[in-house]
């Protein structure tokens, strides 16, 4: 064979493995969305690639027992090509815990209706127990629950924060709005709080988020939703865990929207009417009525001030009379980076605890009260709450 011939077959058969070089999981997964029937997988490869999840149950079977079911990340019946994946399981039952594993399938390239695909990249349930995650339970006779919020991206604050107490324990763990304090490219996500997030708790439980007015903010902030709450219709949502029913509202920039910071591209006003008109259907909800606690969790708080802003002040006018005849029990809110307490008045018929930026509000249910603490960045108590319901 003359060299001429040899340099083509070696061309020939190192191109195949420069085109199908490993793909990787670049972030994740993470949960999202984990209700007594459903959940939401969401990670991200270094390639575009269609995804999938495979479930199992937690019944002490090898992961590789049989075939177990798969749960592709699809639109409209077409599997996604992404970089980033999103699945919703359904079809779970209450109360019940479930092991994991997500897949990448690279896509090398298309022509025409042919599809050419590269590697697989996988978590491991082969060398390490799988991952696992328990779906909510309404019937639960109590529940506990933790709230942070306003970490602008300080991410080792929230391993500190959910190391007390066994706080990463709870049932149900919120990240109450301003988790960093912009967001002009997807990356600032897992660097600024995410990253650390999984490696403290997020693959097996998920981070409820509710948006503050920092995550409105940047290039992508309009892209936030193919992250945190991917497969629901809106960033306002509700949740049942025992005891307690959560309503979670999205409460939107602070400033006006005509202000030169937001270069007329918002319309948070006419957002916040319509989640306004949304809480008054929430009364004939099932799992609403029967509930022993009703909490709302909002960024801003339904307070005013002669110092406070717009938007702050446009939450209070348009939610405040809603709320008002919900018989709420709490309000947990951030944004003000301070810890405030508001007991009910003739004008706010609900309390209203504002969280600081270097807290973390511990909460459970014992019988007919929900006890609250709020707990600083050094580990000491700044606050003990009792509330008691009447339902």
């Amino acid at each position: 064979m003359d060299f001429k011939r040899q340099i083509i077959l070696l061309l020939a058969l190192v191109a195949p493995i420069t085109l199908t070089a490993q793909i990787k999981l670049l972030h994740g997964p993470y949960l999202q969305n984990i209700t007594d029937n459903e959940a939401v997988v969401v990670w991200e490869a270094d390639k575009p690639s269609i995804g999938w999840v495979e479930l199992a149950p937690d019944d002490g079977t090898s992961f590789y027992a049989c075939e177990r079911p798969k749960y592709f990340d699809t639109n409209i019946g077409v599997k996604v090509t992404s970089n980033l994946h999103s699945v919703k399981l359904t079809g779970l039952r209450p109360g019940t815990n479930y092991r994991y594993r997500v897949f990448a399938k690279e896509i090398l390239y298309r022509k025409s209706n042919r599809v050419h695909y590269g590697n697989v990249a996988s978590t491991d349930v082969y060398s390490v127990a799988p991952l696992k995650f328990t779906t909510l339970d309404k019937s639960r006779k109590e529940t506990s629950f933790v709230v942070l919020n306003d970490i602008h991206a300080r991410d080792s604050l929230i391993g500190v924060l959910l190391g007390y107490n066994k706080n990463k324990d709870a049932d149900l763990i919120f990240f109450n709005g301003d988790m960093i304090s912009i967001l002009n490219k997807p990356e600032e996500i897992f660097t600024g709080f995410m990253d650390e997030s999984i490696r403290v708790f997020a693959s097996e439980k998920s981070p409820y988020f509710v948006r503050g007015n920092h995550e409105t903010r940047g290039e992508y902030a309009t892209g936030i939703q193919n992250y945190f709450n991917p497969r629901e219709s809106h960033l306002y949502y509700t949740l049942r865990q025992g005891p307690v029913y959560f309503i979670l509202l999205d409460t939107g920039e602070d400033k006006p929207d005509s202000d030169i910071e937001y270069s007329d591209i918002v319309d948070y006003d006419n957002y916040r009417t319509e989640q306004a008109e949304w809480l008054k259907t929430l009364k004939d909800d099932p799992d609403f009525q029967s509930a022993k606690f009703r909490v709302v969790i909002a960024h801003m708080p339904t307070v005013k001030s002669p110092d406070s802003w717009h938007g702050q002040n446009d939450c209070m006018d348009k939610f405040t009379p809603v709320l008002n005849n919900m018989g709420i029990d709490l309000m947990i809110s951030g944004h003000l980076h301070q810890d405030e307490f508001h007991e009910p008045n003739s004008t706010i018929k609900y309390p209203v605890l504002v969280n600081s930026n270097n807290g973390i509000v511990e909460a459970r249910t014992e019988g007919g009260k929900l006890r609250v603490t709020v707990r600083h960045e050094d580990g000491k108590v700044a606050k003990n709450l009792t509330f008691s319901t009447g339902r």
